[in-house]
């Protein structure tokens, strides 16, 4: 199954579209927020279709990190807004298809196959080996990330996490073996509109590690975190 990430803030739109999508087959994951989208790019979808007005981060920087991350991985803009010009940006940071809005529905259904098959081939199997499946294996738990669930394997059991928990655990898991610091796990987690202190960092790993305590989480004193698989 092609997995698709929509990022499109106008709420009806957004459903409308994604709704469309979804009845192709697709499975598809919606944003509202450039924000929120960016925190899903190392997570690898078949397709990106974003919008280039956003609020917190624009469809061009959201692109020129997709692109920095996995170059040939196919994103389509939509945009409201000088269409010659965004176009050209567009092309020029490589995105692979342009939609001036308004637009019918199904002619983006119609563009999302196209490229999909153009990109992937009609073989499901080519798709599927074209992004990884989205599960980290930190022994013993198995992060699903579509499923926002995490397993103890060898407790054959279901851990009890927060929303906020979830996101910092499949953060870490994205990165074992980095040492991430406070500040970038912050943007990364929180996203780069929170103002807060960064020792909310600290509190959350705090509850993460009292939740799975076979996380080896190690602390790095006067820097931030790494997680050893």
């Amino acid at each position: 199954m092609y997995r698709i990430y929509l990022v499109e803030d106008e709420p009806n739109l957004n459903q409308v579209l994604a709704s469309y999508l979804r009845n192709e087959g697709w499975e598809v994951e919606a944003f509202s927020d450039g924000g929120e989208a960016r925190k899903a790019i190392g997570s690898r979808p078949h397709l990106w279709i974003l919008d280039i007005m956003l609020p917190g981060v624009d469809g061009y920087q959201l692109i020129r990190e997709i692109k920095a991350d996995s170059e040939k991985l196919p994103v389509i803009f939509i945009s409201a807004r000088d269409a010659d010009m965004d176009r050209v940006v567009g092309l020029e940071l490589g995105s692979d298809d342009y939609l001036a809005k308004p637009f019918l529905p199904r002619e983006l259904v119609i563009r999302t196959r196209k490229l999909l098959e153009r990109i992937y081939g009609d073989r499901h199997e080519q798709a599927e080996a074209a992004a990884p499946s989205p599960v980290h294996l930190i022994a013993p738990y198995r992060i699903e990330e579509q499923a926002r669930r995490v397993l103890d394997e060898q407790e054959s059991c279901e851990m009890e996490l927060t929303s906020k928990e979830f996101d910092l655990l499949v953060y870490f898991a994205a990165h074992a073996g980095q040492l991430m610091e406070r500040g970038q796990v912050l943007d990364s987690v929180w996203g780069d509109d929170y103002y807060g202190s960064d020792r909310v960092v600290d509190d959350l790993v705090r509850r993460l590690r009292r939740k799975l305590p076979q996380l080896r989480l190690e602390t790095v004193y006067g820097y931030g975190y790494r997680l050893v698989k």
